[in-house]
């Protein structure tokens, strides 16, 4: 097992452990968010796209199809797959189809390594692709390194991710207190760890080793959470590019490209002059979203 790049360990513990402190709201605004607007996502979209003043095109002659968080729903991405499949077949001849993830295959969803089996499959043969990384597949990466990183995953997601490899993760709940209970807790994830790491698939290891940090193509970069405002795009650091989420959402400036991300769940697909926001809480809501961007011309599907 190769250890993660420095760059991607950099603060990663306090950036994590402060997620995971705030994974319960989180979970909750996602729930009340759901329930509001997300069966009229692409109303909340046209709301939005009124403002709409800045002009962006992507690469001439292709056309590229977003994915947001995919968070274990494989049922989702199915079904989103066949709708992009039947919007690629209308593309005029020569056209090149490129879907670019964005990160965020697993965790929180019990189909998690369906998503790796069906991205690993040719079922996408007829497209080009790009796969991002995620601030959960650099989890699931930092568990591989570090065993003791077990009990803060599963509180994030990674239990989910876990089940669907075939492990169910060790109850430590009760282990506070005891120091014998804490020992056992962790021989039982050390057990786990190793296992989990012997039986992972070459393949779907290679995969998560292999993600990029960012995309860029015409006047859009992609990129799993976004970017810090006050830095140029060359000087953004992998750490940001996975988890910044309030410096970057709140920030009215704009950057030279048009920045396509997840990560943030929303009630619908967000759109202004500096964003187009793709996040709507798949796992918990059903929807599953992607942008479609050709020319000058950017449209939605969801599921």
């Amino acid at each position: 097992m190769s250890r993660l790049p420095q760059l991607l360990q950099r603060s990663f513990l306090d950036q994590f452990g402060r997620l995971t402190r705030s994974a319960t709201s989180l979970r909750a605004r996602i729930r009340d968010r759901v329930g509001q607007s997300l069966d009229t996502a692409p109303e909340a979209e046209s709301t939005a796209a009124a403002n709409i003043t800045r002009v962006t095109a992507a690469p001439e002659g292709e056309c590229i199809y977003a994915i947001g968080d995919i968070h274990g729903r494989c049922d989702l991405l199915e079904r989103l797959i066949v709708e992009i499949e039947q919007d690629a077949a209308k593309l005029p001849n020569g056209t090149r189809a490129t879907i670019v993830f964005l990160g965020d295959y697993i965790d929180r969803g019990l189909q998690s390594r369906d998503v790796i089996e069906l991205l690993l499959s040719d079922r996408l043969g007829k497209f080009e692709t790009v796969f991002l990384m995620g601030n959960h597949e650099e989890a699931l990466l930092k568990f591989l390194d570090d065993e003791s990183f077990g009990s803060q995953w599963v509180r994030y997601g990674g239990g989910e991710t876990l089940y669907s490899y075939g492990f169910q993760p060790p109850n430590t709940r009760g282990s506070l207190g005891s120091h014998e209970a804490m020992a056992d807790a962790r021989a039982a994830w050390s057990k786990l760890w190793a296992a989990f790491r012997e039986r992972l698939p070459p393949d779907h290891l290679a995969f998560y080793q292999a993600l990029q940090p960012y995309h860029s193509a015409g006047d859009y970069f992609f990129v799993h959470a976004g970017l810090r405002p006050d830095r140029p795009m060359h000087e953004q650091s992998t750490r940001d590019m996975l988890w910044i989420r309030d410096e970057f959402l709140d920030d009215p400036r704009q950057f030279s490209h048009l920045i396509v991300h997840g990560h943030t769940p929303a009630e619908g697909i967000y759109r202004d002059n500096r964003r187009i926001g793709l996040d709507t809480g798949a796992f918990l809501s059903g929807k599953l979203s992607a942008v479609k961007l050709m020319g000058e011309e950017v449209t939605f599907l969801t599921t």
